[in-house]
């Protein structure tokens, strides 16, 4: 049961005192170093970790998306991970301009073990990492700072030796304080100073200092604050990248990231869609799409970002949310009526832009750019309004409804969808559609028609019609084609034919493209009915739209005898 005063049982995290933090005024110009851990911290947290098959469809999917430092294993861990590795190696299959990395406790055997992997690697970076926090030196270890100093020393020195013993291979070393965020500041640079001195880095000897917040303990600008104030003191900063492994479990890995590089983080650690222990890593496609939006170049490609969703789906046999930024099913849909038709205004406007700049509301990346259609962006529901139902027509059917035909067609579509208790999809929108303005009915068919001028201002029309109820052939005359088939259809529809509304378009560019013509009507005594249709003819499209309204009526059709 939770408690009525949690600050008998739990106390704020401290912050580091940095009153001339510089960092809130810092903007992100350009991409970080990316380091993928999805094979090292994200298979470890896996329910079933990944078999070596798994593995490698994930390793290729990364270098794919322009990966160029991956942490491939612990291998010290598994005999999985250490085969997983000779593979790589032995078969050739990291690219040169690609880095793997792997993990290492601070123990002489297993650093032994870990070398052993990375036998005839071309580069590689090894990842030693030693518990420093106060909690874990009290609780878990028992050591004091000195002991927690003593090992990270002794265990870098170790590393550097047999690097030497191994010219042939070109290797970064990388060393993690477990875990940054909650060791003492005054500590976490000792340990790190202590460390860097014993490695010696230099543009020949490169070296990676990660800070993870393993575990998030405090809000992303109290991080952003130690970060800023380590790069301030830490005397070797210039020789060195400052890396950050950031987790999600206050929900603000993506923050914590983003603040950190503006307080001068170098290097990013984190899994695709945030997968890993707990909450999981740092999202690295929230973060580099975030970028992306920003007009920055995250230098990753997510270019058919469904298909990465379907590889780590099936790598991590875990799944993506449906509202997972920027890869989620459903995160370029709009159900609400509002929402839809600002987007829809928003697409219209862009035909009409002098400029290039990505200005819909409500999508704040094109769909496009990460390989999606827009057939999605729109979803029907109860809460859809006018722009739903047209967005859909527009999209799938390139037909353009005017404004009152949509007000009407929403609200047929909003009572269909009350209805059903569920949204509509777009066959089942064109086929209501399709019934409602009669686009398919039988009961009036034009087969044919005929008209010519015997003088201006004046057309003369031979209908031949072809339904349900009637076969016959109608005369009529009137100022243009639609006034004469009205007066025509007088001889088999008494009541009195006006049109009202009168729109038609075509539904592609092409010359041969098909048009569509929208007619309201109302038929005196009885109603006011829109009636639809599509034809390579336009002028025979206006006379089936006109003959499809009218067959949505209840009247008495007199059927003449022939001509």
């Amino acid at each position: 049961m939770m408690l009525l005063h949690p600050q008998q049982k739990y106390r704020a995290f401290e912050s580091i005192e940095l009153t001339d933090r510089t960092w809130p005024d810092h903007k992100i110009r350009h991409a970080p170093r990316w380091c993928s851990t999805d094979l090292r911290d994200g298979n470890q947290s896996l329910v079933n970790p990944m078999s070596p098959e798994r593995k490698l469809k994930f390793f290729r999917m990364l270098l794919e998306c322009g990966f160029k430092e991956i942490e491939v294993a612990f291998p010290s861990a598994s005999e999985t991970d250490f085969l997983f590795v000779r593979q790589l190696i032995e078969h050739d299959l990291i690219p040169d301009d690609v880095q793997i990395q792997v993990l290492t406790q601070a123990r002489r055997d297993l650093i032994e073990r870990t070398f052993e992997s990375l036998r005839g690697a071309k580069q590689a970076t090894i990842h030693l990492y030693n518990a420093t926090a106060e909690v874990f030196r009290r609780i878990v270890f028992k050591m004091s700072e000195q002991e927690v100093t003593a090992l990270a020393v002794s265990a870098t020195q170790y590393i550097r030796e047999l690097c030497d013993q191994h010219p042939e291979t070109q290797w970064t070393f990388e060393y993690s304080p477990e875990t940054f965020c909650f060791t003492e500041a005054r500590f976490a640079l000792e340990v790190c100073e202590a460390v860097s001195a014993a490695w010696a880095p230099s543009e020949n000897r490169p070296m990676i200092l990660n800070l993870p917040t393993t575990v998030e303990v405090s809000m992303p600008n109290i991080f952003a604050d130690q970060v800023e104030w380590f790069c301030r003191n830490f005397s070797q900063r210039k020789n060195v990248c400052i890396s950050i492994h950031p987790h999600n479990d206050r929900g603000t890995g993506v923050a914590t990231a983003e603040m950190a590089l503006l307080a001068g983080a170098d290097r990013i650690e984190g899994c695709l869609f945030g997968n890993g222990e707990r909450t999981g890593n740092v999202d690295l496609v929230t973060l580099a799409l975030n970028l992306y939006t920003q007009g920055i170049s995250p230098q990753l490609d997510f270019s058919h970002i469904q298909q990465v969703v379907e590889v780590v789906t099936e790598c991590n046999e875990l799944p993506v949310h449906p509202r997972h930024p920027y890869a989620g099913e459903l995160v370029f849909t709009a159900f609400s009526g509002s929402h839809q038709d600002a987007i829809k205004k928003g697409f219209a406007a862009r035909k009409n832009q002098q400029h290039s700049y990505w200005e819909v509301p409500y999508l704040p990346i094109d769909p496009e750019d990460l390989g999606c259609n827009y057939e999605a962006v729109i979803r029907v529901n109860s809460q859809s309004g006018k722009s739903g139902a047209a967005w859909i027509l527009q999209q799938n059917h390139g037909i353009d409804l005017p404004p009152k035909l949509q007000r009407e067609f929403s609200q047929i579509i909003q009572q269909r969808s009350d209805q059903d208790g569920k949204e509509l999809g777009q066959a089942q929108i064109w086929e209501i559609f399709c019934e409602h303005y009669a686009l398919k009915q039988e009961k009036l068919r034009l087969s044919s028609y005929n008209s010519f001028q015997p003088e201006q201002g004046l057309t003369e029309i031979t209908l031949s019609l072809n339904g349900q109820n009637v076969t016959c052939t109608l005369q009529g005359c009137g100022n243009g084609l639609l006034s004469a088939s009205c007066n025509a259809l007088s001889e088999l529809i008494p009541q009195q034919i006006q049109v009202l509304d009168y729109q038609e378009h075509t539904l592609g560019k092409a010359t041969s493209s098909r048009s569509i013509c929208y007619l309201q009507v109302q038929l005196k005594g009885i109603g006011i009915f829109w009636g639809i249709a599509i034809d390579h003819d336009i002028g025979k499209a206006s006379i089936q739209a006109l003959l499809n309204a009218c067959a949505q009526a209840e009247t008495v059709i007199h059927i003449p005898e022939p001509l």
